[in-house]
């Protein structure tokens, strides 16, 4: 058994008890509609969530970075169960305080090892490289090792999404105004990349079919290492995943369908697809 604990965050959109059961240890993040907050993952599943983002009159949820001693608290349960180190992968700090938080409780418990690496990404770009992240730690490797592994591989992981409209990235706070405006103004459906923890409009497209067909595109650009399709409530995203696997060349068992859950999902709203990319270095 490996003494490295492994981290992420709800907004890595890893079920909590999935990623228990590959060794990777999920710290909750919050959401909130108007007065209700929850942790995501936990006291409001992605399912649950999504049946109240769309439901009439929701109030538009906000999300928010989990204490310092929330983490602080999750580290040192893993040092008490036996972990000698930990490498705690999150969701890129040009995104979120989350990072913020993990890094104050390290700073806490200063003669512990406790490596916190930025994700650049969000979503699976995190879990794609907490799963690296265990299979290093099973091969024996140092957490110091693990962690200056994950930081070079960060800067290949690409998200690509197609969205309904950038009017939900525009309420989160992540793009202007005046971004948003022009996508509405033009009836276009907006493609979004997520490169090295910046939020960026890939292309624009006049309808659904030829956004998902552009997303296509862009994910099977460069030679592929890892990828997870990413969805929020989208109809047929078996068959999405089915076609960029074939034209990518993998295999449909080695690719997950992942439901963006509340971490995420309020910046990016309903009818999405698109997908985490971790390309050949």
């Amino acid at each position: 058994m490996s003494r490295v604990a492994i981290f992420t965050d709800s907004a890595s959109d890893m079920d909590p008890a999935e990623a228990a059961s590959e060794g990777i240890e999920v710290i909750p993040l919050l959401v909130s509609f108007g007065p209700e907050t929850f942790t995501a993952g936990v006291e409001l599943s992605a399912t649950a969530f999504w049946e109240r983002m769309v439901a009439a009159d929701a109030p538009f949820p906000t999300t928010a970075a989990s204490s310092p001693g929330v983490f602080k608290d999750a580290y040192e349960a893993a040092f008490e169960a036996g972990a000698e180190a930990i490498v705690s992968i999150h969701v890129a700090g040009t995104l979120s305080g989350t990072i913020k938080s993990a890094q104050v409780a390290r700073d806490m418990l200063p003669d512990r090892e406790i490596h916190v690496v930025d994700s650049l990404g969000a979503s699976m770009a995190e879990g794609i490289l907490a799963r690296m992240a265990v299979k290093l730690a099973a091969d024996g490797r140092s957490a110091a090792d693990i962690a200056a592994t994950l930081e070079a591989r960060a800067p290949d992981m690409r998200m690509y999404v197609a969205l309904e409209t950038l009017e939900y990235l525009k309420k989160g706070g992540r793009i202007s105004g005046a971004q948003a405006a022009i996508g509405t103004l033009l009836s276009v459906k907006p493609i979004i990349a997520v490169t090295h923890g910046v939020v960026e409009t890939a292309d624009r497209v006049r309808t659904r079919s030829k956004a998902r067909e552009r997303v296509m595109d862009l994910i099977c650009e460069r030679p592929i290492e890892s990828l997870a399709i990413l969805h929020t409530v989208t109809p047929d995203i078996e068959a999405f995943r089915d076609e960029v696997v074939a034209r990518a060349g993998l295999r449909a068992e080695d690719v997950t369908i992942n439901l963006v859950g509340a971490s995420v999902g309020p910046h990016l709203g309903p009818g999405c697809v698109g997908a985490a990319v971790l390309y050949k270095a």
